[in-house]
């Protein structure tokens, strides 16, 4: 975090807007300030906001001395610091600019998050729905690689939670009758991965996603959708 650092970072905020926030310190690709959470029984929690360029927040909890929460999503740390109507991190989460608690939602942090929020809802197809490529999942007992295709939302509920079994195993797919004796694809296939830009495309930002309203699920509790859930309401 060094000062020699400072003009990376002046691409991603100006000078002005952030000489008045508390705790300022500058990174290559990110800006590090002091923020919190109030509680009404609790009182703040207080920890330290990273904002990278990605989009991506971090925030390192500081509530109590002995304290490890690291690395916490906004949500997880509004959640973290006991706040009673939680799921509004926007407006709950602060930082402090000329002395005065300023909720996230009012301040330039959010500048690239929400573009990356807007990038990431964008990946579609011809026919104007999100593309999400096939993935491959190891079969436990056979270990051999089966194809999930994620067109629809059940599809990627079905992917979802094979991602979370850790012992799936070829008889659990549900759309196709595979068994552990069946073949698995050659390798020359296993490159089609349903990008409508390329067929044999590796990853692009058209094919891969970071979360949607397709692939991340309200009823789910892995912390990956839970996250997205309460980020998308926030």
């Amino acid at each position: 975090m060094a000062s020699d650092m400072g003009e990376d970072v002046g691409l991603l905020f100006s000078d002005e807007e952030l000489s008045e926030m508390s705790g300022l310190k500058k990174g290559g690709d990110f800006v590090e300030v002091t923020c919190g959470c109030t509680s009404h029984r609790y009182g703040d929690a207080v920890g330290r906001l990273r904002v990278f360029a990605s989009g991506d927040l971090e925030v390192s909890c500081e509530c109590t001395p002995g304290c490890n929460e690291d690395k916490l999503t906004p949500a997880a740390f509004e959640k973290h610091s006991g706040r009673e109507t939680a799921r509004k991190w926007k407006n709950n989460v602060w930082v402090i600019i000329q002395g005065e608690k300023v909720p996230l939602a009012k301040t330039v942090l959010l500048r690239y998050y929400n573009q990356s929020l807007k990038a990431n809802g964008s990946h579609k197809g011809p026919n104007g729905r999100p593309c999400h490529r096939d993935e491959f999942i190891h079969c436990r007992r056979c270990n051999k690689e089966r194809r999930f295709r994620l067109r629809t939302k059940e599809e990627c509920r079905i992917y979802h939670d094979a991602v979370a079994n850790l012992n799936w195993k070829c008889s659990d797919l549900t759309f196709d009758k595979v068994t552990c004796e069946d073949e698995e694809e050659r390798a020359s296939r296993k490159v089609l991965r349903g990008c409508w830009r390329s067929p044999s495309c590796k990853g692009c930002t058209t094919c891969v996603c970071f979360g949607c309203e397709i692939c991340r699920f309200s009823d789910c509790s892995c912390q990956t959708c839970v996250d997205f859930t309460q980020n998308a309401k926030g």
